[in-house]
């Protein structure tokens, strides 16, 4: 069916009145539209042609290299030579220096447009980050340049088969030479981008490995930056072993990945790694939040446009067959679609504003998980009534309505699957700093009271009451096993809320008014009653610890 459209007046109009950009130094309105306007032709010209493709064709493994689909790297080749890539990177490494929420929200498109291309060329942007906040200058004057101009890509290499959430469990090793180089030797699995013929193989790796004598756990853990390249244009020792075959994502190269006695260079000081590596990791998460809205944006084009064509029984008193979008539980679904593309939407884009801003660190500490797991869910359940909306049409690959279901199921797993995001929250951000995440918080949820009408700052303040009882019921558990799952989706919808009470604030201004006001209205009136469902569950005295160890034998 059809191609992902960027729905380029809704994003301007979330920019502005949902995020409120313009609180960052230097925004200009009128550039921002300028890039995205390029940018939406761009990736609906050039990029979201290449979805199905993907799909279907997939990448394999060819003498030991990944190999994408032709289209894929023709459509790089553009990307690249636009300058893409270092839209948001200083100039003074080669990028455009332009706000990093204008990345954002092209991240935005490319994920709605195709998700198995977005995938391969993100990491790259948190890998700039990481070497720009943790980098030597040599480090930063030598890379950033690479991976803003498109020349090279990157990877993430953290996952070990015996240690995936539990990176302590990491066995790669890293070893010194005199001349201050280092040799990588071990397995990394589940590596995307691991290799690709896009650069033509040219990636820098960032790779956790265990320096000699290092203590156990995370603390023995360093990050080093291995190239695919030397410096005489020979290959590193590194090679792909595997490419996995997986349920969806296709096209991108989920890749096990061999170091044996790689040269690499070490970030940071040894016992560092993980600490440094957590600018990428949170990077990375936003940048699936991200992900997550793209993938809900379109669910929601197909599905609108299906339930207009498609017409089934009668709606009303007339002789019918009316469209199924007039039925009024197809309705439902599509209200809900819109509701959480467009509120996700808006509650990432603001939680990327602030994070640019700096000003609110621990507030940052809460939103990343929170947005993570809030639009990755979102997109899970957006995908759901896409194949519900399309009836027994959904169960077809021709409608590409089961291959969002299969390119987002991944999104709520990697970069720390949804339960752990919840119980770090819970068990952790809650209660660094006397409760500071949590009062900053609340200031955003107060701001947006402010700026709502009655009924949605009515809605909003019940919410305030009703985490408030849930937090107090989190702070004094010993086992958060059962409840943290539904305290982080509390965070999140309260966030959601917010976010849909300053659209609606700002209705008028929308590119559809009557839309924005209506979807408002189903959010405030019907998805938010959840809240005190979520709090009692918070309240429940009951503890998974309990239950004896015989009811989760095989």
């Amino acid at each position: 069916m059809i191609d992902y459209k960027t729905p380029l007046p809704d994003i301007l109009f979330t920019l502005k009145h949902g995020a409120a950009a313009d609180r960052l130094e230097h925004w200009d309105d009128e550039l921002a539209s300028d890039v995205l306007t390029h940018a939406a032709a761009m990736v609906d010209g050039v990029i979201a042609p290449l979805d199905p493709i993907g799909d279907i064709e997939g990448t394999h493994l060819v003498d030991g290299r990944a190999i994408m689909p032709k289209p894929f790297v023709e459509a790089y080749a553009q990307f690249r030579d636009g300058g893409w890539q270092g839209l948001a990177v200083d100039e003074a490494h080669g990028g455009q220096g332009l706000p990093h929420i204008l990345a954002s929200a092209l991240s935005e498109m490319l994920s709605g447009a195709c998700i198995t291309y977005q995938m391969v060329l993100s990491l790259a942007h948190g890998a700039m980050r990481t070497l720009i906040a943790s980098g030597s200058p040599e480090q930063r004057d030598r890379w950033v340049p690479r991976l803003a101009s498109g020349e090279y890509l990157a990877t993430m290499c953290l996952t070990e088969p015996q240690a995936g959430s539990d990176l302590g469990l990491a066995r790669t090793t890293a070893t010194p030479h005199p001349d201050g180089s280092w040799r990588i030797s071990g397995g990394k699995i589940f590596i995307s981008g691991g290799d690709q013929n896009l650069t033509d193989g040219r990636i820098m790796h960032l790779v956790l490995a265990r320096t000699p004598g290092a203590p156990p756990g995370v603390k023995g853990l360093s990050l080093f930056l291995s190239p695919s390249h030397l410096p005489d244009g020979s290959r590193n020792a590194i090679s792909v072993v595997r490419l996995e075959e997986k349920m969806g994502m296709h096209a991108s190269p989920t890749c096990q990945v061999a170091f044996d006695g790689a040269e690499a260079e070490i970030i940071g000081a040894p016992g560092e790694g993980l600490a440094r590596m957590f600018t990428m990791m949170n990077a990375e998460r936003l940048d699936v939040a991200v992900q997550g809205v793209g993938l809900a944006e379109v669910a929601a084009q197909r599905s609108l446009a299906y339930a207009a064509e498609r017409k089934q029984g009668r709606a009303g008193s007339g002789s019918g067959p009316d469209p199924i979008s007039q039925h009024g539980d197809v309705r439902r679904m599509l209200l809900t679609q819109l509701a959480l593309s467009m509120g996700c939407r808006a509650m990432v884009y603001r939680t990327l504003v602030d994070l640019e801003l700096g000003r609110t660190p621990a507030l940052m500490e809460l939103m990343t998980p929170v947005c993570k797991a809030f639009a990755t869910d979102a997109a899970q359940e957006a995908a759901s009534l896409a194949i519900q909306i399309h009836g027994g049409y959904g169960f077809l690959r021709e409608y590409r309505v089961e291959q969002i279901a299969r390119d987002g199921r991944i999104t709520p797993i990697y970069e720390g699957t949804n339960g752990i995001q919840a119980a770090t929250v819970a068990g952790r951000v809650i209660r660094l700093d006397n409760g500071a995440a949590l009062d900053q918080f609340h200031d955003e949820i107060i701001d947006a009271i402010s700026q709502a009408g009655p009924e949605w700052a009515e809605v909003l303040k019940r919410g305030l009451s009703a985490l408030d009882r849930a937090s107090k019921a989190m702070l004094g558990r010993r086992d958060i096993g059962l409840t943290a799952t539904s305290y982080l989706r509390l965070l999140g919808l309260l966030a959601f809320g917010a976010a849909w009470a300053r659209l609606d604030a700002a209705a008028g201004q929308a590119p559809n008014p009557s839309r924005i006001r209506a979807v408002a209205a189903f959010v405030r009136d019907w998805l938010m009653g959840e809240v005190d469902f979520l709090a009692d569950r918070c309240q429940s005295g009951m503890e998974l610890a309990a239950a004896p160890e015989d009811v989760f034998t095989p």
